[in-house]
């Protein structure tokens, strides 16, 4: 190994702050407009060097965790200061890999400094901790505080780059929460992550932060990630990315010895139910439905792939000025080639599908990744019956599903999977019938939403952006805004300790005598035998 400095790309991992070339095979970043490869040549990490990741994650856990708070925040700030630093070479590069324009990924850089600056300012106030107290003079003295899992390994994910990856929300949350974090760099991005990795690197070095609180490991093989979750120094995992990928992380976490906890987005359709008072001006209903549809290449998490229509002529004149609005529209460069042909696959699996009809296309966009947008309907009973139309077609494809009555809209509601976000558009004249929605709507996302359209995501500290399986495997969690850090953390209770040998968040100005009262044994009642027994 040699130390850290090198001023320009190479394509190492980084190992608490110095760079390993990995083994194996050379692979390279790939243009997404071209799929022609560039930059350097990158190796995997190797088996040896993901033990040696979580081993210095390990070693510097208690250490990292022991830090005061403004010390953590401090590093934090660090981080955002250090990326935007990168300044506008850091845009060009993560658009060439991905397709994503210059605009938004400014946007995007903006929201990844923001949240990190979020989570320094939840540090600084102490909310990270938890500390609940009850003391003795109401019983037997309690308090509690949450502490740090430990070694958290983060994988990128590849439809943010910036916001859910290297330092995306995972790595934020888990350095907040005083674990060390390990990432895997997502392979259709390497050079940002890579950039971004060095940035945050360039923060703890000058913040004074033990060594081992972040590593970056290369790996474009499934096996560098497998055994990241393997190693049993990991104790949690962040994962944003396809179903399968996630479930093979969940199953390697849970075949352990000590089985950890995966905290994985899997996949969304994300449903928008449109009533009947929604469709007094359909025209401007339908462009917002279309301008959310073809967003970023519909490559948004949050995505809205299936809308809920109802059945008769309103209905019918949205749906035609949706169609309008989508054969407006042109392609846009997809964020890998292997994404283009999956949205290309998908497509044609819907389109083969009997009583599915294609109601528009859009023109592709320039070069071979960029196909167009595309949109489709069925009725309420083809969807049903058709398992083909449930998944999603990660992209730009909407699949218009019409219903005809409450009873049928609350029949393919109550059909649905878990999801991400679910969208009610309607009047106060639908009032009724969206209190009878709202029950199962509830049990089905994480986020439920009156009006406007699922795509964005405000990072604040009320936001959920989780939901049942299987949008994700976590459902009582999030993956943005400051709850997520709770899912790095544990509570420890701590009875009866004398307040010199309390954490500092749990001791409270109790006059000396108070130790004493404190760790005195009491008889209180069992709760099970109503017996006194010792505390």
């Amino acid at each position: 190994m040699k130390p850290l400095g090198h001023p320009h790309l190479n394509g190492h991992s980084l190992l608490a702050g110095r760079e390993v070339t990995g083994t194996g095979e050379a692979w390279y970043a790939v243009a997404a407009a071209s799929g022609k490869p560039f930059g350097p040549a990158l190796h995997d990490a190797s088996a040896e060097q993901v033990a040696e990741a979580g081993r210095l994650a390990a070693a510097d856990a208690r250490a990292f965790r022991a830090l005061p708070p403004d010390r953590r925040a401090a590093f934090l700030d660090a981080c955002a200061e250090e990326i935007e630093a990168l300044g506008e070479s850091l845009l060009e590069l993560t658009a060439r890999e991905t397709g994503l324009a210059p605009a938004r990924l400014a946007g995007e850089r903006a929201r990844t400094c923001g949240q990190l600056r979020l989570f320094a300012e939840l540090v600084r106030d102490g909310a990270v901790s938890g500390a609940r107290t009850d003391p003795a003079a109401r019983g037997t003295d309690l308090r509690l505080r949450r502490i740090p899992l430990g070694p958290v390994a983060v994988f990128g994910a590849g439809n943010f780059p910036l916001a859910f990856s290297v330092a995306g929300g995972d790595t934020a949350s888990a350095l907040a929460a005083g674990c060390p974090v390990v990432v895997k760099s997502h392979p259709a991005h390497p050079g940002t992550g890579e950039a971004v990795a060095r940035a945050l690197t360039a923060a703890a070095q000058r913040t004074g932060m033990p060594p081992g609180v972040f590593s970056l490991l290369v790996g474009r093989a499934h096996r560098v990630g497998l055994a990241l979750v393997r190693d049993p120094r990991i104790a949690a995992v962040g994962f944003t990315g396809s179903r399968a990928g996630g479930l093979a992380l969940l199953a390697a976490a849970r075949a352990r010895p000590v089985p950890v906890p995966v905290h994985a987005e899997l996949s969304a359709v994300n449903p928008v139910i449109v009533l009947d008072g929604a469709l007094a001006d359909p025209e401007r209903a339908a462009e917002g439905y279309a301008a959310s549809l073809t967003l970023g290449a519909g490559q948004f998490c949050t995505n809205p792939g299936l809308l809920l229509l109802p059945a008769g002529p309103a209905g019918d004149a949205f749906l035609t000025s949706a169609a309008r609005a989508v054969r407006s529209t042109r392609g846009q460069v997809m964020l890998t080639p292997g994404v283009c042909r999956a949205y290309t696959e998908g497509v044609r699996r819907w389109a083969a599908v009997d009583g599915v009809r294609e109601v528009a296309r859009g023109a592709p966009g320039q070069g071979r990744y960029a196909p167009a947008p595309a949109l489709f309907s069925c009725e309420a009973a083809v969807y049903t019956a058709q398992r083909d139309l449930r998944g999603e077609v990660f992209g730009a494809a909407g699949l218009v599903v019409r219903w005809a009555g409450t009873r049928q809209l609350l029949s393919l509601l109550e059909g649905l999977e878990g999801q991400l976000t679910a969208t009610v558009h309607g009047t106060e004249a639908d009032g009724a019938t969206a209190a009878r929605l709202l029950p199962v709507l509830e049990e089905r996302a994480g986020r439920v939403l009156w009006g406007g359209w699922p795509t964005g995501v405000e990072v604040s500290r009320a936001m959920v952006h989780g939901g049942p399986w299987p949008a994700t495997t976590s459902p009582g969690t999030t993956s943005v805004g400051t709850l997520a850090v709770e899912r790095w953390l544990r509570p420890v209770c701590y009875q009866s300790f004398p307040g010199t040998l309390l954490p500092p968040e749990l001791r409270d100005a109790d006059p000396p005598e108070a130790d004493a009262a404190r760790t005195t044994p009491r008889a209180t009642p069992c709760a099970r035998c109503e017996y006194p027994r010792p505390t």
